[in-house]
């Protein structure tokens, strides 16, 4: 798979950090829509699909990381003197915290999230994916089309319980044996513990961003996305409409 073109949009000016609001309150995300998309992607039958179909979610999921890291600049574009948010960055980009990893990351080797990714969807051949290829073309012009106070909420949602939920429900797929599923379970067990501590982790760095849902349509394109690389996600979206 081809390095995809990194593209930035941002006409908001740079506004001062965050860090003195809500401080000692984190903000509540309960009652939005986007919630119910994260509920629909967490009740997806994960247990039924296959060993293929798990690195399907992984190459899904790193058009989802690209997406990532652009959100977390436009995060920080808008909120330039933000620690919290600089330290997510450091824990998210240029970072040897998934390293070493046989086949994907030397001892110490730095990287962006999504060039783990990349790297290991390399490992084994997948077959005819061009059907998630332009779902992700589709998916992140979505993402890149949004403005950057949208990117910083978006990363809110994802860090203080989103994606940890996903995490542990695509974790419920049986079978894990191939190069590539095996560094694909790596990166999410490690992304779980990473955002799991209440006061040091990843969603303690940035649950004092406020939520709202203008970040739907990206929790929406990352369900859709999902769906289009399982052929069972999408059976199990018509059956329960029947």
């Amino acid at each position: 798979m081809k390095p995809l073109e990194q593209e930035s949009h941002s006409t908001v000016s740079p506004v001062a950090g965050l860090n003195h609001i809500n401080e000692l309150t984190p903000s509540k995300q309960d009652g939005f829509a986007f919630q119910a998309v994260v509920d629909d992607i967490c009740n997806l039958p994960w247990e039924k699909i296959s060993e293929a179909e798990v690195l399907r979610v992984a190459m899904a999921y790193y058009y989802f990381s690209v997406q990532f890291r652009e959100s977390l600049e436009g995060a920080l574009r808008v909120y330039p003197a933000d620690d919290k948010l600089l330290d997510l960055s450091r824990g998210e980009c240029a970072t040897d915290n998934l390293s070493p990893y046989p086949g994907v990351a030397a001892e110490g080797e730095k990287m962006n999230h999504d060039d783990f990714m990349q790297r290991l969807l390399a490992l084994q051949p997948m077959g005819d994916v061009a059907n998630i290829e332009r779902a992700g073309a589709v998916y992140l012009a979505k993402s890149r089309s949004m403005d950057d106070f949208t990117k910083a909420k978006s990363i809110a949602s994802y860090e203080d319980g989103g994606l940890q939920r996903v995490f542990g429900a695509m974790l419920r797929a049986p079978s894990w044996d191939g190069a590539g599923q095996k560094a694909f379970r790596h990166f999410l067990e490690k992304h779980i513990e990473f955002d799991s501590d209440e006061d040091a982790g990843h969603g303690a760095l940035s649950r004092h961003v406020p939520v709202d849902d203008s970040i739907l349509p990206l929790w929406v394109a990352f369900e859709d996305i999902l769906r289009c690389a399982v052929p069972v996600f999408t059976k199990a979206e018509v059956s329960a409409a029947e």
